[in-house]
């Protein structure tokens, strides 16, 4: 390998962006740094709730009896971000003696960033982890909150109920699917073959999915032999059942892990 290629092992690559628009930059630039080309096809598009929302009076009530939770869960980066900015409306000094707590690293950096002392687990990003987690084990008679998009796996919930925990849900955003012309679709995944798709969550593929199906799924069966890039068996495992035959498990969700999956003599791929 010559000293230029070593220095851009992705000289001639096509990568799949697919991150929310406000959330992609850092990756494009790490793939661009890298000698790669991002395309950029947003799979989810990140709405604030606002006070005209269904969710919204369920959401105050929480965030005003906010200081009779013990633990305040944040389900992702932007639950992080726009559940901080929601809080403060309500609580200009927050209360003392939450245990602030971020689902994965990336969650507890922003959350670090607005100024909340927050942890995760060190055993994984993912609810399994946290769940897992000596802090979660004795949590009867806690009332516990959790801030996150509508819809969702309810693991979180459902487990710390079981163990005797008080749960409510937060929305403070919506994930929506972009809506994008049949053109758009086509010289995005089409026109110029793409080396790799890098998919962050199971809503990102299903949304990846319903855009295919909406525009002709026999037209996009090359796709299903392209390598994707996931982060978590469990997502693998759907990608699986929708057909893809290259799916390679990163070792987590963040842009530096997702992109380092796609160089040349990884050795994590996972063929179907």
């Amino acid at each position: 390998m010559s000293t230029q290629n070593a220095a851009k092992p992705l000289q001639g690559q096509r990568l799949l962006v697919t991150r929310a628009v406000h959330q992609s930059q850092t990756q494009q630039a790490l793939i661009q740094a890298l000698g790669g080309e991002a395309v950029c096809l947003p799979l989810i598009q990140i709405e604030p709730v606002s006070d005209s929302d269904a969710a919204y009076a369920d959401l105050k009530y929480c965030l005003l009896d906010l200081d009779l939770y013990q633990k305040v869960i944040f389900v992702s980066p932007n639950a992080a971000r726009l559940g901080v900015e929601l809080i403060e409306d309500f609580w200009p000094q927050f209360p003392l003696g939450i245990d602030w707590i971020g689902i994965g690293r990336q969650t507890v950096k922003q959350l670090e960033k607005q100024g909340i002392p927050a942890w995760s687990s060190d055993q994984g990003y993912d609810s399994e982890a946290l769940l897992a987690s000596d802090r979660f084990q004795q949590v009867n008679g806690q009332r516990i909150l959790i801030l996150r998009g509508n819809g969702g796996r309810d693991l979180m919930r459902s487990t710390l109920t079981a163990r005797g925990a008080r749960v409510d849900y937060g929305t403070v955003y919506y994930r929506r699917l972009p809506g994008y012309s049949e053109q758009t679709v086509k010289q995005k995944l089409l026109d110029e073959p793409l080396s790799a798709l890098l998919i962050t969550s199971g809503e990102g593929l299903l949304n990846l999915q319903t855009l295919i199906t909406a525009y002709s799924a026999d037209r996009y069966q090359p796709l299903l032999n392209t390598l994707l890039i996931v982060p978590s068996e469990r997502i693998a495992v759907i990608a699986r059942e929708l057909g893809y035959r290259r799916v390679r498990v990163a070792q987590g969700p963040d842009d530096d892990s997702m992109v380092r999956a796609t160089l040349p003599g990884n050795d994590l791929e996972q063929l179907a």
